[in-house]
């Protein structure tokens, strides 16, 4: 995150790739297509190796070329299959991934840990995809986004400083590519809503479950959103040990941390509307 960002001088950017391919991302599944297709043909002519039919089957039912253009010798199509991957549009390079996954005309092709690995490097680069089974699925949706952005830009004032940069935080960990803080992550987006809620209540010392209680005789909160947030905050607590096992987990993944970013998000722009509608930060 960039200073002139962490100061809120530039709006943060919510860097999840949705709608576009940065050449990080698509160069990766490349490589991955390289590790577990490519260089298992190599340098050989397609009708000597087990791999004929299932590059035939791209040839012909993914790209749609005359077959009698397909050259057997396979430096010469791999060529062309790697300069079109690299000028089509991001969307196609997820029709391709899909479209290899599900051939079945190849027993030396290890589909299981092609998937895997395919979903690291999504992980890795901030995708909002991931392949589940043989289909590309959206894991996140520009509505999220805007969710997390309008708390951003909501919780951008001085008696909010602590909410927005918690929240600031939480989405720099989980959006960096180098190195994702996915478990930080997590409790910075509940602090941003425990930070609120104390903001709100009048009570800095006050915990969570606390401070909705208190805020409660200022303004009106629907008890099922106040029940889930109240359970939520004991899951991350200190609560018998609880936050101490959650967060010794090893599967804590982008998803749990976006997930807790983007509900912790909703809540804090619920909070902040109703305290502005209550007048009482005036």
């Amino acid at each position: 995150m960039l200073f002139s960002q962490k100061i809120g001088k530039k709006p943060i950017k919510i860097d999840i790739q949705i709608d576009s391919m940065d050449d990080d991302l698509r160069i990766a599944l490349w490589n991955k297509l390289h590790v577990y297709i490519w260089e298992g043909i190599g340098n050989k002519y397609l009708s000597s190796t087990y791999y004929e039919d299932f590059i035939k089957c791209i040839w012909m039912d993914f790209f749609k070329y005359p077959l009698d253009k397909l050259d057997d010798w396979f430096p010469a199509t791999f060529q062309i299959i790697k300069n079109w991957f690299f000028e089509c549009q991001w969307y196609e390079v997820y029709d391709f991934i899909e479209f290899i996954v599900r051939i079945k005309t190849i027993s030396a092709f290890n589909k299981e840990a092609f998937i895997l690995e395919c979903n690291k490097a999504l992980e890795r680069e901030i995708s909002g995809y991931r392949l589940i089974s043989d289909t590309i699925c959206p894991i996140t949706d520009n509505n999220e986004i805007k969710g997390i952005e309008d708390a951003l830009r909501d919780s951008d004032k001085t008696i909010y400083k602590g909410v927005h940069t918690h929240l600031s935080t939480a989405l720099s960990m989980l959006t960096d590519r180098k190195s994702p803080d996915y478990r930080n992550s997590i409790k910075e987006s509940i602090s941003a809503v425990e930070s609120i809620s104390k903001i709100i209540s009048g009570d800095t010392k006050a915990d969570l479950t606390k401070a909705l209680k208190l805020i409660e005789d200022k303004v009106y909160i629907h008890p099922a959103l106040k029940m889930g947030f109240t359970k939520i905050y004991g899951y991350t607590s200190d609560e018998s040990g609880i936050r101490h096992a959650m967060f010794e987990e090893k599967d804590i993944t982008f998803a749990d941390a976006k997930y807790m970013l983007v509900s912790c998000s909703a809540f804090i722009s619920y909070l902040i509307d109703k305290a502005n509608k209550a007048n009482l930060f005036l």
